[in-house]
């Protein structure tokens, strides 16, 4: 397929390639040209604007959150551009809110929006071994199954509104910011104890939790190891925000997401936004006085 790719941070630049590897002609374009250029040696081609983006048949965005999603597409005229035969596959984490109206105003234009957010950091991207969860119209995801395929090793499709989709993701991300809150408590009542934390999670982790969320990071709170990170803790806070706006707009109480959005911003104020979000194992550790830096 002739596919167009905005969005070349950690994670999307693993995707692109990916569509490259699989044979799909691509088309780059990122705010920052380092990125597109590394592809440009790799077959992509490298647009000028993201208006030149557009014309394809399939247009992944993978853009950092709804700020930089309406810079591009609202503001900077790209949804404008969109011919009513492409597609536009946005696999950015946004609210739930910016969701919805991005599928309005791509209804308007007579223009398919199908939402694809993923499971996996940049290394399980690079893999191709990403979930994607899809959402919207039926025919659509269709057509850009090649494309979901190349990316991930499965789609799971949950509905045809594409909000729904991103209701899935900022669930899941809520669900693992809660387990890493979890470990990192448990950690410091260890600590407190004289036991091993690295110990003391690994017992956890090798039975009751015996799965990837706790896994993936319960050697880093161990270890005190929080770089370099593989979802920065600062676009946690920013996932965990989106739960709690989208729970208030439907009346869910989320009391866990409120603990772990002032856990996350104490982490933040505190220099950590740029860590990897397991860091809030040093906020459980700060919380106990059991460390002062």
């Amino acid at each position: 397929m002739k596919v167009g790719f905005i969005g070349l941070g950690a994670m999307g630049i693993a995707m692109a390639r990916n569509l490259l590897r699989a044979g799909h002609e691509v088309t780059v374009w990122n705010r920052s040209p380092e990125p597109a250029q590394s592809l440009a040696g790799e077959g992509a081609k490298v647009a000028s604007s993201p208006v030149e983006v557009v014309a394809a048949e399939a247009v992944v965005t993978m853009l950092a959150n709804d700020a930089a999603v309406k810079s591009v597409f609202l503001d900077g005229g790209a949804l404008d551009q969109m011919s009513k035969t492409t597609i536009h596959v946005n696999c950015a984490t946004i609210s739930v809110a910016l969701a919805q109206d991005l599928t309005e105003r791509h209804r308007a234009r007579g223009l398919a929006y199908v939402a694809a957010p993923v499971f996996g950091r940049p290394d399980v991207a690079a893999a191709r071994q990403l979930n994607i969860v899809v959402a919207g119209p039926a025919q659509a995801i269709e057509t850009i199954r090649p494309l979901l395929d190349a990316m991930g090793q499965k789609t799971w499709p949950v509905g045809e509104e594409p909000f729904q989709a991103n209701v899935v993701k900022i669930g899941g991300n809520l669900m693992i910011a809660s387990a890493i809150e979890a470990m990192a408590e448990v950690a410091s009542l260890g600590v407190a104890h004289g036991l091993d934390p690295a110990a003391m999670l690994n017992i956890y982790t090798s039975t009751l939790f015996a799965c990837r969320a706790y896994q993936s990071y319960s050697g880093g709170i161990a270890a005190r190891r929080y770089e370099p990170a593989g979802f920065k803790l600062e676009l946690g806070l920013k996932d965990v925000r989106l739960a709690l706006a989208a729970g208030d707009a439907t009346n869910v109480s989320l009391p866990f997401g409120s603990a772990l959005r002032d856990a996350m911003m104490s982490a933040v104020a505190a220099g950590d936004g740029h860590k990897d979000w397991s860091a809030l194992g040093d906020v459980a550790l700060r919380r106990s006085g059991l460390v002062s830096d």
